[in-house]
């Protein structure tokens, strides 16, 4: 594949960009970690416990839904200064939040930032795309996962210390000064990065219609994780609305002169497969991260905070495996060997949970380490893959695709994982069990154990197509590599 020329960049220049750039990608990954720990003083301040875990639920399906308009809105109009847009915005609406004196006031402030927050994450990756070399590039997106890491684990510790010394105000107005030095330091260096001559279209009616559908269908889903029943009617109503929305956007966009996803990215196999990969890889590991410490506190009694340390080989072997496939490909120019690893690891890490269940033990420790590595490999190459197989005018919309689908695989592998649990305990002889807005029936004994092992081979029994799906992708040398390519998968 021919591409335009990129701009190219000194090994200084990129180097600069890049540390820019992971202060903007810090500010969004902590942003997601930071406020967790921070909602019940938030709930005991503004009350109405029922509206809670919209807290969250609200930032998440805007930074979703956003996540592909600001990929196409890159590619058109530049990147450097949609991502001032994305970081000012997401400041704003910082401010809105550590100022609501409500929890429906603070609830659409957090919409506001997740429409902020969808932009910092995906804009940044797709300016690596613009200014690093393919070949290069996953050894710089093993140094953005350390970002990943440090968020993970900083984190939950930073909002517990800022709500207990301060309030749980300042989770929000820690933001400003971080995301001032963001800002300064990534428009600093961006100063280079072009701007499209040309200015084409924008398909507003595609993105009204991907936004509502894409809102409708995870709101349904985070009902059904919050514990609302699958076959409710108003679930039923909202996932019905959602799929014919979609149905709706996707024979729209086959017809519009300039979609703002394109069919034809959605075609190349490696974009959709390695779509498919980052989906159920994120489906599993966002749900352990969720499930595993919920089933420490649960089966043994252990405190919410010694629950969340176990957490921590998993956030330190993300990095770990990153930078192993980075240099992997620096060295091979293929990432396909990697992501075969990657999705052979994340079974077998399923199925130690599920034979033994999730106790705060050495093989809980190992089981959580083998996920985090399998998912520090299959995250650059997966991204990588795709920027590859796409011209360069496409990288911003490929970019987006791949962080769509991540988002959702973590959001829909949450609530249905979470389903599956909560069925499985109501199964059995139970006592009540009070948590958020609805009772959840907590069995005794061994059926709890059971139903937490049943819901982990489940998802190890996911995590298998991922690893099928990964002997499949095609492999191309990665552009500027002189390493030969792999061939087509054989089908």
């Amino acid at each position: 594949m021919t591409d335009p020329a990129a701009p190219r960049f000194s090994a200084a220049e990129t180097r600069s960009i890049v540390f820019g750039l992971m202060l903007i990608i810090l500010l969004g990954a902590l942003d997601q970690t930071i406020v967790s720990v921070s909602l019940p003083q938030m709930a005991h301040d503004l009350g109405d416990v029922s509206m809670l875990a919209w807290v969250v639920a609200g930032y998440l399906v805007a930074a979703t839904v956003s996540t592909p308009v600001y990929g196409k809105l890159g590619d058109l109009y530049g990147r450097r200064m949609l991502l001032s847009v994305a970081v000012t915005l997401f400041l704003l609406a910082s401010v809105a939040c550590a100022l609501a004196q409500t929890m429906p006031m603070l609830i659409a402030a957090r919409i506001l930032q997740g429409i902020g927050g969808g932009g910092l994450i995906s804009t940044a990756q797709a300016i690596v795309g613009d200014v690093v070399p393919l070949r290069e590039r996953g050894r710089y997106q093993g140094y953005i996962s350390v970002v990943y890491a440090v968020a993970s684990v900083g984190g939950p510790v930073l909002g517990g210390y800022l709500t207990h010394l301060l309030s749980w105000r300042w989770v929000f107005w820690i933001n400003l000064p971080l995301g001032a030095v963001a800002l300064w330091a990534a428009r600093r260096a961006l100063k280079r990065l072009p701007v499209p001559g040309v200015r084409r279209p924008i398909d507003y009616v595609g993105a009204i219609l991907l936004s509502a559908g894409l809102s409708l269908l995870l709101i349904a889903i985070t009902r059904i994780g919050q514990g609302v029943a699958l076959l409710a009617p108003e679930t039923l109503l909202l996932a019905t609305v959602s799929i014919l929305l979609l149905a709706i956007f996707g024979w729209h966009e086959h017809r519009t002169p300039e979609p703002l996803v394109p069919p034809a990215i959605l075609r190349i196999p490696t974009v959709w497969i390695g779509c498919a990969i980052l989906f159920i890889s994120f489906f599993e590991v966002v749900s352990l991260s969720v499930l595993v410490p919920f089933g420490m506190q649960t089966l043994d009694g252990i405190r919410p905070d010694e629950a969340a340390l176990q957490l921590i080989a998993f956030s330190l072997a993300v990095p770990a495996g990153a930078f192993l496939s980075g240099r992997w490909m620096l060295h091979t120019g293929r990432y396909k060997p990697m992501q075969i690893a990657g999705t052979g690891l994340l079974p077998i890490a399923m199925l130690l949970l599920a034979y033994l269940g999730p106790h705060p033990t050495l093989i809980t420790g190992i089981a959580l380490a083998l996920a985090g590595v399998a998912t520090g490999m299959t995250m650059p190459t997966s991204l990588v893959a795709a920027q590859n197989s796409v011209p360069h005018k496409d990288i911003g919309v490929a970019t987006a695709i791949v962080a769509l689908c991540r988002s959702m695989g973590g959001a829909i592998g949450v609530a249905v994982l979470s389903s599956i649990l909560f069925a499985l305990m109501q199964a059995g002889n139970s006592a009540a069990l009070e948590g958020g807005s609805a009772a959840i029936r907590m069995p005794a004994g061994g059926n709890a154990e059971f139903a937490f092992r049943m819901t982990f081979f489940c998802g190890a029994l996911v995590s298998v197509v991922a690893h099928l799906l990964a002997w499949r992708i095609p492999e191309t040398a990665l552009r500027g590599s002189s390493a030969p390519a792999a061939g087509k998968a054989p089908t």
